[in-house]
């Protein structure tokens, strides 16, 4: 997708699209780095745009894992269809609010990570709870939530939904981000 089509979208839905611009490699690494690829089945990635992370969480995942991503703009979705097929990729066109029926439906396991681009801050707080509330269901016991946000005033947020809540920074990101990593273990 281009960089004039990823602005179309932002103007289109901003309160559901968090950035003018895509998430840079740097952020992309640092979503990364809690993962533990070797001993990771389940991935699910919530929001994912034009698939920065998307990209690199297939590179770095071995074959046994399974990767959900779960995007609700039509846009994004069907630019990630066109960019990504992989045996175990499974896209969804669908809501973060629906994470349970999504793995129930493609008959998968509890999460070990969950990374999130989705800007909470701009939702409604209804759907934000609900959404973190799937998050927190659907991770197995020792699963870690990955969300990256623009803003750090959420640790308190996170920490309604999560016993851990770790923040991270990086500056090489336009707008600079911060990345929350939340746990209950």
């Amino acid at each position: 997708m281009s960089k004039r089509s990823f602005l179309r979208e932002f103007f289109k839905a901003n309160r559901m699209v968090g950035s003018v611009l895509p998430s840079s490699r740097f952020l992309s690494k640092k979503m990364l780095l809690p993962i533990a690829f070797e001993k990771a089945k389940v991935l699910i990635e919530l929001g994912p745009g034009t698939g920065v992370f998307t990209k690199e969480l297939l590179r770095q995942m071995p074959a046994h894992c399974h990767l959900v991503v779960i995007e609700l703009n039509d846009a994004f979705f069907h630019d990630l269809q066109k960019k990504f097929q992989a045996p175990n990729l499974h896209l969804i066109h669908g809501s973060a609010a629906d994470i349970s029926a999504i793995l129930q439906r493609l008959q998968l396991p509890k999460a070990d990570y969950i990374l999130s681009s989705l800007p909470l801050s701009n939702f409604p707080v209804a759907l934000r709870s609900a959404i973190l509330e799937e998050v927190k269901q659907n991770m197995q016991p020792e699963g870690k939530l990955i969300q990256f946000q623009y803003s750090r005033g959420l640790k308190k947020l996170y920490g309604t939904h999560f016993d851990q809540v770790s923040i991270d920074y990086t500056v090489l990101n336009f707008p600079p981000a911060f990345i929350y990593t939340c746990s209950n273990s």
